[in-house]
């Protein structure tokens, strides 16, 4: 139950953010080009920190097209990922069955 809570106000946060940058940001701004006017330094950082915990090619085979995606089609995508796990959840207890008499 709690985890069906943390994952709703996950995916609220997360669509709600996707809709501000959507409306916020230049139209079709990609990410790579969204986390550069944050910081300038932001990519080379990702980019040594993929390549040291995960693989080399993870980065030019995952995380260069994310990045070539609009800044906003990511956390979209989270955001209904965490929504979809906090629908299919069980609800916590399961209803017990009522016990049948036997004569």
């Amino acid at each position: 139950m709690i985890a069906q809570r943390i994952l709703a106000i996950l995916s609220a946060a997360l669509l709600v953010g996707a809709v501000a940058v959507a409306l916020l940001a230049p139209p079709g701004m990609p990410l790579g080009q969204a986390l550069l006017t944050i910081d300038h330094t932001m990519l080379d950082v990702l980019r040594s920190a993929v390549e040291r915990v995960f693989a080399r090619w993870m980065w030019t085979e995952v995380v260069l097209p994310v990045l070539a995606r609009p800044a906003w089609l990511p956390p979209a995508a989270l955001g209904l990922i965490c929504g979809g796990l906090c629908v299919t959840l069980p609800l916590g207890r399961r209803a017990e069955r009522p016990r049948q008499r036997r004569f």
